[in-house]
């Protein structure tokens, strides 16, 4: 049931895609204030007292209603929920429109509004920027993007509703993600700041919970695309980049498509204790890192990230459907 589950909740999104400020989202981010409020003290044990709170509590409130429906009415109702869940937690256009208006500026040789587009998406300062440059920064936070807001919600969501967990998957992944972040934002604010203990909490768990989605992306970039490129990329330049999970995704798209990624990260354009300094569509700030090989990043290298994504998704929706066959004949 889950690709069904998964193909109904693209479907809808493509359709319909959740707005950007909607009050699921502003609930999350009151649970994730009041949580930190109630439960940070500044010690370590808090501070992972304060995640588990934050959130374990949902992804279990996701599981018991999934169980709860199919007790009560039957599985048909528990799809639906699935498809509700993903609905709010999966999908491409909660962030692919920035890539797209980018995209059609550059195309259209508009460089000034490319450079204010990326300075709006990710409140950075993109003033100075070459054309190459826009293009690899674009490149390095869509595919980001793409892993968070749908690759590892994918992998998080298959494994647990294999073992009957439900949607709760996708709600694990997905609020790990966003407390660490918003919490990381609460910390530049003039109210109510995370403690470090809370913060260090939250990087640490969000690493944790990103490590297998992260490589699963990663190989899913390579089979999908230049295969032995990829790998090679992966095995020697991963390291090149500061975080761990993010550099095995963007070796492995550099050489998946033969661009060069890596190099000085854009700075903030605004104060510390700004609110602006939060994004919403889930990829953090990046910092200084080594370039890997490839080619200058260039415009026809947007659309081979389109068609590296597209593909990637087609190959798990392909995966799902075979599983998903083989139970229903098994």
């Amino acid at each position: 049931m889950s690709f069904f589950a998964i193909l109904f909740a693209l479907l809808i999104e493509q359709v319909r895609p959740l707005a950007r400020h909607n009050p699921i989202h502003a609930g999350l981010r009151g649970w994730a204030r009041w949580v930190s409020r109630n439960f940070d003290a500044g010690k370590p044990q808090h501070g992972w007292i304060a995640w588990t709170l934050a959130v374990v509590v949902p992804s279990l409130a996701a599981m018991g209603i999934h169980w709860g429906l199919i007790y009560a009415i039957g599985w048909p109702a528990a799809v639906v929920w699935g498809v509700a869940v993903l609905y709010v937690t999966l999908g491409f256009r909660q962030f692919s429109h920035h890539f797209t208006e980018i995209r059609d500026a550059l195309d259209a040789g508009d460089e000034p509004l490319a450079r204010q587009l990326l300075a709006q998406w990710q409140q950075v300062d993109a003033s100075e920027l070459p054309r190459s440059e826009i293009v690899r920064h674009v490149i390095e936070y869509s595919v980001l993007a793409a892993h968070r807001h749908v690759f590892g919600v994918l992998a998080w969501f298959s494994v647990l509703a294999a073992f009957g967990f439900g949607p709760a998957g996708a709600v694990f992944y997905r609020m790990s993600e966003f407390v660490g972040r918003y919490w990381s934002h609460r910390s530049r604010t003039q109210t109510q700041p995370a403690s470090q203990a809370l913060q260090e909490a939250a990087a640490r768990a969000w690493h944790a919970v990103d490590w297998l989605p992260a490589r699963a992306t990663a190989l899913a970039f390579a089979v999908v695309g230049s295969f032995e490129e990829a790998i090679d990329c992966w095995r020697h330049h991963a390291q090149r980049f500061p975080d761990d999970n993010d550099g095995v995704i963007l070796a492995a798209t550099s050489g998946a498509v033969n661009v060069r990624l890596g190099g000085e990260a854009l700075r903030s354009a605004f104060a510390p204790n700004s609110s602006q300094t939060f994004r919403a569509d889930g990829v953090a700030a990046m910092e200084d890192s080594e370039s890997t090989p490839g080619r200058e990043a260039e415009i026809g290298h947007l659309r081979s990230i389109v068609g590296l994504v597209w593909r990637c998704v087609v190959l798990w929706m392909v995966l799902l459907a075979l599983l998903t066959l083989a139970r229903l004949l098994g």
